[in-house]
């Protein structure tokens, strides 16, 4: 079953509305402050259902689903720790970054540790976030193709060049605003699916809930060997218990907080301090509840299905097919026409969220991080403004290219060399700012150390380095580890490397 042309008047609607919104916003972008932050005049509001929008991309509306649809709700663990990363981020992090004009994350690493510690980060940054957008992108054609048999390669070329394109045009503002409402659509398609499914059972809303406990859906359990094995509250770093996925939750998230370029630039481009906290509880208010509505969306999918059996879905179960088509089938065979294309510019909603964020933060690092502080100083500002399009582009050409060689590559394969290419390239990168924030010392020789050790450690952990014993512990928790090691380190050469200039007023909590 294809769409309906209706589906495709929808589609087309939405996509339509979202090139308008970067085209509106194009007139405005007349300066890098403009471009890059905004005029540092954004709501929090929007910037908190922007950040929302960044967070849930499209591994997010299907995997969820996928994951409590056939095993059980483990993998929630992880979000349930959101609000105390946040909190420290509100009200610890988000000053430092808006001490100053700042624009970046890495601004701060300069002032700290010095201008190789800043490149470090700049460069690490872009190269994880081109992995990353590359790979979104890559799960977005497959989301299409699947939805309206249009090819693969077809498919990333069209919503690649159309996120690309309001993107460099739109800037900050274009990417902010388009979130919001993406968030929105986001959060109304998964609805539709939601009330369509109630609507069809016989039993109702209830019913998802009686067939959900008879089948035990809502354990914190793992599906091993087609058996529940509920997680338990044991410190076992060899395997995943619920205490470990909390803290694992706690250091992906305050990662991602104090130093993600992508939430970084979004506190630099409040009006105010005050403003920036409002984003990042506006954040966590929505982002949550949306993370806990799509696994029960899931296991609302699985009570359907129990009723209704289809043997596409009973082969998703067993193994046979990959759940994460579980979302894809419903949308296709059981929503009304019209529906179904709202469903699916809500799909495209969670991918270009988080496209058009890295492809704007990946433009603003190149151009404040690299371009203007090592290779061309002293340009006007309208100079800055036009290589940060060309940025933006060629930044837009990777995704797309790494995307198209994702088609080519295998499922497994592609998977492992995502998880390690990024444990390597932002391993530890928190350590670095927790050195920063909450002492005073250490300068670029001290932080260097750590970073070396860091790095042999992440090689080993992937198997990388040929030592005589094994990890004594999940890879799950890698970057955990990542961090605790350059912290260590780079405290403990910081005590060794004394200071050569005395620290500056405001770079660290006791300063």
């Amino acid at each position: 079953m294809k769409l309906h042309p209706i589906d495709w008047i929808c589609v087309a609607v939405y996509l339509g509305g979202m090139a308008l919104m970067g085209l509106y916003f194009a007139r405005r972008n007349k300066d890098t402050e403009e471009y890059f932050v905004g005029g540092r005049r954004i709501p929090g509001w929007a910037i908190g259902l922007s950040m929302v929008g960044t967070a849930i991309s499209s591994i997010t509306f299907l995997t969820l689903p996928a994951d409590s649809f056939k095993t059980y709700w483990l993998r929630f663990l992880p979000y349930a720790f959101m609000p105390a990363a946040a909190m420290i981020a509100a009200w610890l992090f988000i000053p430092f970054f808006r001490r100053g004009r700042a624009m970046t994350a890495y601004e701060y690493l300069e002032a700290r540790f010095g201008p190789s510690i800043r490149a470090y980060g700049a460069a690490t940054y872009i190269a994880a976030q081109l992995l990353r957008v590359s790979f979104i992108l890559y799960l977005v054609a497959l989301m299409l193709s699947s939805l309206t048999g249009v090819d693969e390669t077809l498919c990333i070329l069209v919503a690649g060049v159309f996120v690309a394109t309001y993107t460099i045009v739109g800037g900050i503002d274009a990417v902010i605003w388009t979130d919001v409402i993406q968030t929105i659509v986001l959060i109304a398609g998964g609805l539709l699916v939601l009330a369509t499914i109630v609507i069809l059972l016989p039993g109702g809303f209830n019913q998802i809930f009686e067939i959900a406990q008879t089948h035990d859906k809502f354990a914190l359990g793992d599906l091993v060997d087609g058996e529940l094995v509920r997680a338990d509250w044991s410190i076992d770093f060899s395997r995943k218990t619920i205490p470990l996925m909390l803290l694992m939750s706690f250091n992906f998230f305050l990662t991602d907080y104090a130093t993600g370029q992508h939430y970084v630039q979004r506190y630099c481009s409040a009006a105010s301090l005050q403003e920036a906290r409002r984003a990042m509880w506006t954040n966590v208010l929505v982002g949550v509840p949306t993370w806990f509505f799509y696994m029960f969306l899931g296991t609302a999918l699985f009570a359907f299905f129990q009723v209704f059996p289809e043997p596409e879905v009973v082969a998703m179960l067993d193994g046979r097919t990959k759940p994460e088509g579980i979302m894809p089938f419903f949308v296709l065979n059981y929503l009304p026409h019209g529906i179904a294309g709202l469903v699916i510019a809500a799909a495209l909603a969670a991918g270009m969220s988080s496209l058009d964020s890295s492809i704007n933060a990946i433009s603003t690092v190149w151009i404040v991080d690299v371009y203007q502080r090592h290779f061309v100083k002293d340009a006007d500002d309208r100079h800055y403004l036009h290589v940060a399009w060309i940025a933006a582009g060629l930044a837009s050409c990777a995704m797309l290219g790494g995307a198209v060689w994702m088609l080519e590559a295998e499922g497994e394969t592609l998977q492992d060399i995502s998880i390690r290419l990024t444990a390597l390239l932002g391993g530890g990168l928190l350590g670095i700012y927790l050195i920063g924030f909450f002492t005073q010392l250490g300068d670029a020789r001290a932080i260097w150390c750590g970073i070396g050790v860091t790095v042999a450690y992440t090689l080993w952990a992937m198997g990388k380095l040929p030592l005589p014993f094994v990890l004594p512990f999940d890879p799950y928790y890698v970057a955990i580890f990542g961090n605790f090691v350059l912290f260590l380190v780079g405290f403990t050469a910081g005590l060794v490397f004394k200071r050569r200039q005395p620290l500056s007023p405001g770079l660290s909590m006791w300063g």
